[in-house]
């Protein structure tokens, strides 16, 4: 069952807007040094929004290979059509991802019904774990924990689910118990750049997906809080909490985090792709400042 801190890993471009595979390649190396339990791949802090096809394929066969079974690759494979969605589900699948992360169909907003049947779908062309992306605020698809407890006990593949609703941590009790006797066997992460780990945690939540620039902070609390070490975790959380807040703006955290990578030696250039936005003027020296005291804090 997949547990523990996955990051989101951007996807480095060249200041001209080409992917940077070199810079990818340390990125990975980076945040598997940094204790990393697993990884993310072309969520929305990944900007895979803004990613050709090809570039996709290119990206997962280097990081399969790169990664080589150390850790467990997630990708994301949702799409506005069930078909296009299957496709890319089964193409994720094929080139080495060991679980899917989905999200709901978001222009054409089906019904319980049509999520049904748009998961199952996904599940009948594939035979490896499916974690739903309950991501209201991205698609406007509302997933109650009733259907994504029915979605647990009547699709096989679907395994996991991704909570991103706030409030998130009485979404992931209320589905903790909607699951019933398939609680145990049922991967609940949680997102939102790991704002509210900690009560997540405690309401039975057993991973989560942040942001890939302060993984081994992430990766300590999260300890903490598996040795039962609370006032620990909340002290290592609450020295990260600037950063982490500033990068919850919306649209600013990709670019915040890829300017946290540059200065850390790890990608080259923090360009990101239109529409995504990035850091300009005064937030610079706001983000250097932040970055500077969760440095500070950490010795």
């Amino acid at each position: 069952m997949l547990k523990g801190v996955y990051p989101i890993v951007v996807t480095p471009f060249h200041d001209d807007g080409s992917v940077d595979y070199d810079s990818l390649d340390r990125l990975v190396e980076y945040l598997l040094e940094q204790g990393a339990h697993g990884l993310g791949l072309f969520g929305n802090a990944s900007e895979g929004y803004t990613l050709l096809a090809s570039e996709r394929v290119a990206m997962l066969e280097r990081i399969v290979q790169r990664v080589n079974g150390r850790v467990p690759l997630v990708a994301s494979s949702g799409h506005t059509g069930t078909d296009a969605a299957v496709a890319l589900s089964k193409e994720a699948e094929d080139l080495g991802a060991n679980a899917l992360m989905v999200l709901p169909p978001y222009l054409l907003k089906p019904d319980g019904d049509g999520l049904m049947f748009y998961f199952d779908a996904i599940s009948k062309a594939v035979k490896i774990p499916i974690m739903v992306q309950d991501a209201p605020l991205m698609t406007s698809v509302a997933m109650p924990a009733a259907l994504l407890a029915r979605m647990a006990r009547e699709i096989e593949w679907v395994r996991s689910a991704k909570v991103e609703a706030p409030p998130t941590a009485p979404k992931i009790e209320a589905l903790k118990k909607a699951l019933g006797d398939r609680a145990a066997e049922f991967a609940i992460f949680g997102g939102l750049n790991g704002q509210f780990l900690i009560e997540e945690f405690e309401r039975g939540a057993v991973g989560t997906m942040p942001s890939s620039d302060i993984t081994a902070t992430y990766v300590e609390i999260w300890e903490h809080l598996e040795r039962g070490e609370k006032a620990q975790a909340w002290v290592k959380f609450t020295q990260a909490l600037p950063l982490i807040r500033y990068e919850l703006q919306p649209g600013l955290g990709v670019s915040a985090a890829k300017h946290n990578l540059v200065a850390a030696g790890v990608i080259e250039s923090a360009r990101v792709r239109h529409p995504t936005q990035a850091v300009t003027g005064s937030g610079h020296a706001e983000l250097a400042a932040l970055r500077e005291m969760h440095a500070n804090s950490r010795r």
